[in-house]
């Protein structure tokens, strides 16, 4: 956890009313007390108004309050909803961080809003999302951002089998299923490739550079050939 996360989630803790002491704030955030003593400190000195002391406990003074954090409540479906996608569809580490966006999101919502935050029946099975598929998406997706060369077996629909090298560019996700969109060494062009259909991937130590021509940005452009239309899917600032 980041420290910035686990002091907003020290503050969070603290707001409830209730004295917490340094080894019950420890022990949900999984850190040491040492640890704890340094963030309230840190939290003090930054003007947090935190009462108590060592070996008794801390409070959040009353009279202090954080602002409520307003959404509409079409933007409170649309993050809940996006949230369980996520959760359901996504990664192990985009599991946790929706799980935590969450409970963040649902701390600071003002009464009337948190009403509406349970009455959200919008959900998103994720039974298909097997765990070696979660751990897959994770792992290639650190290969997109770090763009080292990937290595996999490859059934195709029609039961062919292959081996490839891939230059990762990006995954997309379409109705329940995750897809590489790659430069591929093989073919030395782009190709799609369909998590659920790999097998022995590895991330390899080697890098390569996207040169022009084997892009992502290229291979959207070949895709989806009109500008306007690629603006509909990629938002701005998203492309290299």
């Amino acid at each position: 956890m980041r420290r910035a996360d686990r002091l907003f989630r020290i503050v969070q803790f603290l707001r409830q009313g209730r004295l917490l002491t340094a080894q019950i704030l420890a022990d949900k955030l999984q850190v040491s007390q040492r640890t704890i003593y340094r963030d309230i400190q840190d939290l003090q000195l930054s003007g947090t108004p935190i009462e108590g002391e060592a070996g008794v406990g801390y409070t959040l003074r009353r009279d202090m309050d954080l602002p409520p954090l307003m959404f509409t409540r079409g933007e409170l479906t649309a993050l809940v909803l996006g949230a369980r996608l996520v959760r359901a569809w996504g990664g192990s580490e985009n599991v946790i961080g929706a799980t935590q966006a969450l409970q963040r999101i649902e701390a600071v919502l003002p009464p009337e809003l948190r009403t509406e935050f349970d009455s959200i029946l919008l959900y998103a099975p994720g039974f298909r999302m097997r765990q070696p598929l979660r751990d897959r998406l994770d792992a290639l997706h650190s290969a997109c951002k770090s763009r080292r060369v990937v290595s996999f077996g490859y059934a195709r629909e029609d039961g062919e089998r292959s081996h490839r090298s891939v230059r990762p560019l990006a995954l997309a996700f379409w109705s329940g299923v995750w897809t590489l969109m790659s430069w591929c060494e093989l073919r030395d062009d782009f190709r799609d490739f369909r998590l659920d259909r790999m097998d022995e991937v590895e991330v390899l130590e080697r890098t390569f550079t996207a040169h022009r021509g084997q892009r992502l940005e290229d291979y959207l452009k070949k895709v989806i050939p009109d500008a306007a239309e690629r603006r509909l899917y990629i938002s701005p600032g998203v492309l290299p």
